[in-house]
């Protein structure tokens, strides 16, 4: 049985990114490159994935994790040497197989696809991936007879004059017939000044034995960008994400300003919902419909529902529900929990919490390991007293309860339904159904002492 193959070229620790950090677990848009690659290739359907790692070799299967399989380079002897590690996993198979770099983020599987299709039209042994450059330098050349047939790559320090003119480059991705991969890698050698077994020279030998090498040329040059520097990261993070956008707004989301707009892969964004300038939007975050998220937001694995407005505000691990709204320049943190039409102000933190419909709460205020029920007035200034130097401590506030500005809530405490916290107050005691709390001592004015004070 035919099948679908694939080889990841993870093994390089990436040098010239500078980076404790090895080279394919750099983010591009909120996922590793690495990951790039591989989702792409699970979405073309690939029957086989096998990973080559080598520098940070646990790093890389742990952020990759059951989705591959993996095969070790104990010591980088160049990119044919890399695909022979995977020959014990791989090597049986009837088949084809792609092999791609694990720093090349860009790549989609409607181009895996594509080149496949190709591949098996043309009954190849080796199809290879090429792009138009508009600027070639640096590039491997794919050079063609009068009829179009490959002839063979030239590097750029091996190429003539006439041969540096030409644009169509070698992106390093290629299709294989699977068994003859295999036996034509038995062939390369290492006789070369890197002392290397290059992939490139499989490509020479099934040529020299008569077989059909052939090369698809895919319409988009960006895709083939490899990332070997923070330069090129930036460059591919701002073509992802452009992507990511453009994506969303032809699904019905308004970008105020897309340049400044940023958005990590995988990020769901419902119709109609407004997003203005300078937003960050990360992780696993879902947003519904018809909501707002104003300039300056950053919101990092949240799940936002339907209507929801969000002003210049800070979310994490939090979710609002429909109609709710917060800010400017507040701040939800893990485990807030923002209920249906509750209104969060300016300047306001929550965390670890629960917020009923209804309640407001509207300015300079600190809300901490809370259950807080339906329709309650919050004042401004109060702070939900919950920690005592050692533990965390949990305070509960009933439904239609009023908290006047200024008050401390010292948790454990309940504040009952219908009941009412003088403004001031620092409570300490759990409160019934309709108490009004008063915790505060009776004003006294001193006669003429201010004369006495220094200044």
């Amino acid at each position: 049985m035919q099948q679908k193959n694939a080889i990841i070229l993870a093994a390089g620790k990436g040098t010239r990114m500078k980076s404790k950090l090895y080279k394919v677990l750099h983010e591009v848009c909120g996922k590793s490159m690495v990951e790039h690659v591989l989702s792409q290739l699970e979405a073309a359907k690939i029957d086989n994935i096998v990973t080559v790692v080598g520098y940070g070799a646990e790093s890389v299967e742990n952020t990759i994790g059951p989705r591959s399989k993996f095969a070790l380079q104990k010591q980088q002897l160049g990119t044919g040497h890399a695909v022979m590690q995977t020959e014990d996993l791989l090597g049986d198979i009837d088949g084809e197989t792609l092999v791609v770099s694990g720093d090349t983020p860009l790549f989609t599987a409607d181009t895996f696809n594509k080149l496949f299709e190709y591949h098996k039209q043309r009954k190849a042994a080796v199809t290879i991936l090429t792009s138009v450059a508009p600027d070639p330098t640096g590039y491997g050349r794919i050079v063609r007879n009068d009829v179009g047939i490959v002839e063979r790559i030239v590097e750029q320090k091996d190429a003539s004059q006439k041969e540096r003119e030409i644009h169509e480059i070698n992106t390093g991705v290629y299709c294989f017939d699977n068994k003859k991969l295999f036996a034509a890698l038995k062939k390369i050698n290492n006789d070369n000044a890197q002392g290397e077994y290059y992939l490139t020279d499989v490509i020479a030998i099934l040529k020299q034995q008569g077989e059909v090498v052939t090369a698809y040329k895919m319409a988009d040059f960006d895709e083939s960008m490899g990332v070997n520097n923070r330069v090129a990261l930036a460059q591919a993070n701002k073509i992802m994400r452009k992507r990511i956008n453009d994506e969303l707004m032809m699904n019905g989301v308004t970008m105020v300003d897309p340049e400044t707009t940023y958005i990590d892969a995988g990020v769901k964004i419902g119709r109609d919902t407004v997003v203005e300038g300078n937003v960050v939007i990360k992780g696993n975050t879902v947003i519904g419909s018809d909501c707002l998220i104003g300039a300056g937001s950053r919101i990092t694995d949240s799940r936002i529902h339907d209507g929801v407005q969000i002003i210049s505000s800070t979310l994490e691990q939090a979710e609002m529900y429909d109609g709710s709204d917060i800010g400017p320049n507040s701040h939800l943190r893990p485990q807030a929990e923002i209920g249906k039409h509750v209104h969060i102000g300016n300047f306001c933190e929550v965390k670890k919490a629960y917020i009923g419909e209804g309640t407001k709460v509207g300015h300079l205020t600190y809300v901490g390991d809370a259950t807080l029920g339906k329709n309650i007035n919050v004042g401004c200034g109060v702070v939900f007293v919950n920690y005592d130097g050692a533990k965390k401590h949990h305070t509960n506030v009933g439904d239609h309860a009023f908290i006047g500005s200024n008050s401390n809530l010292v948790a454990p405490v309940n504040i009952a339904a219908d009941s009412f916290v003088a403004a001031g107050s620092t409570i300490t005691d759990d409160t019934k159904q309709f108490d009004m709390a008063i915790a505060r001592q009776r004003q006294t004015n001193k006669a003429n002492y201010a004369k006495k004070l220094p200044w």
